[in-house]
């Protein structure tokens, strides 16, 4: 496999954006992300100050306007973000109440409603990224059975089956949508949902029947907060990876708290999420392994700290990332030294003429 240089640094745009400028509308985001040094940014598609999914689905006019206004400041989009749409495909009842406010205030308190709207959401997605030229988009599974993931009590035979079987059958429309606007549609393993590991992922990979477009977006952090070998994710899954999410955390278990965290607030349990640099990911070991299995998509900054303000760990965030894209090879470093070799020479060598 020839490997290719990975794109960036580029900043996953949600938890910067708000009312005050320069966070208040895409203009002066791009302008404010820009002046950090990136490279490119990935659009929250729920978020109506910056974007309108809808009209980006239906208006190639539009796509070129959001297209020109990221130019304007040296800046690509990377791709779109469908994470709270996504979390709404499948939501146990346990939860209808915390994630109504993912959905519009009409629809609150109406849990097929709420699904429907996600759906369309995810259809107006794979149209709004084939507008905009792009290859990859990021989302939430949603979970059916995040409730049971401890077993006990014990679960009743079959009962992960059944959520897995409904999971696949509301998504393999959605894929096949994401298939037809030619857009990888990439599930972000994280906790909360039913994709949050690699065995769950594959569950989910066989009901879809190996489905080409069901792809993955790589978030170490989550691993960290898991116990679960990233590096080896990467070795296991890379075929599979289109889209990176750089974004540190640190586990520090002790004789109080392990990786369920006691309840506690996010600053004060084992598994925090920290600010690029600040935590324990090996992002040398990352950035190596992608560019050997030839990842050439954006690693994009997605700042998320208990300790650190998020203007802080934006501006770390580019030249941490710059410094960690590695240029890739394109020759072999001892060719130099290579002699020259043909099937008859290489038959010689053996003994076998």
């Amino acid at each position: 496999m020839k490997m290719k240089t990975i794109q960036g640094p580029a900043i996953f745009l949600a938890q910067f954006a708000g009312d005050a400028a320069p966070f208040n509308n895409l203009q002066n985001i791009a302008h404010w992300a820009s002046s950090l040094g990136y490279k490119g940014v990935q659009i929250p598609s729920w978020d109506s100050r910056l974007f309108d999914l809808k009209l980006a689905a239906e208006s190639t006019t539009y796509c070129a306007e959001v297209l020109d206004t990221l130019t304007t400041h040296g800046l690509h989009l990377s791709e779109l973000s469908t994470h709270l749409q996504g979390q709404l495909v499948a939501v146990h009842p346990a939860y209808d109440l915390m994630f109504d406010g993912f959905a519009p205030e009409q629809l609150r308190g109406d849990r097929q409603a709420r699904q429907e709207w996600a759906l369309e959401q995810l259809r107006f997605a794979a149209k709004a990224s084939a507008n905009l030229g792009l290859k990859a988009h990021a989302t939430f599974s949603g979970a059916l059975a995040w409730p049971y993931v401890y077993p006990w009590p014990q679960r009743p035979a079959g009962l992960i089956e059944t959520a897995f079987d409904e999971l696949s059958a509301r998504w393999l429309p959605i894929l096949n949508a994401f298939e037809e606007a030619g857009v990888d549609l990439c599930f972000e393993i994280h906790p909360g949902e039913d994709l949050h590991d690699g065995i769950t992922f594959e569950m989910f990979l066989e009901r879809v029947k190996n489905h080409s477009r069901c792809n993955l977006l790589f978030d170490p952090s989550h691993f960290v907060l898991q116990q679960l070998d990233y590096l080896q994710f990467i070795d296991l899954y890379h075929s599979r990876i289109r889209m990176f999410h750089v974004k540190d955390a640190e586990f520090h278990s002790s004789g109080r708290q392990g990786v369920y965290g006691g309840y506690q607030p996010w600053i004060e349990r084992a598994g925090r999420f920290r600010s690029l640099g600040d935590g324990q990911v090996d992002f040398p070991g990352i950035f190596s392994k992608l560019t050997q299995y030839g990842f050439d998509g954006w690693a994009v900054m997605e700042w998320e700290c208990c300790i650190k303000s998020g203007e802080q760990g934006a501006a770390e965030g580019a030249p941490f990332i710059a410094r960690h894209i590695i240029q890739a090879a394109q020759q072999s470093f001892d060719d130099f030294a290579g002699s020259g070799a043909d099937q008859a020479a290489n038959r010689r060598m053996m003994g076998l003429e």
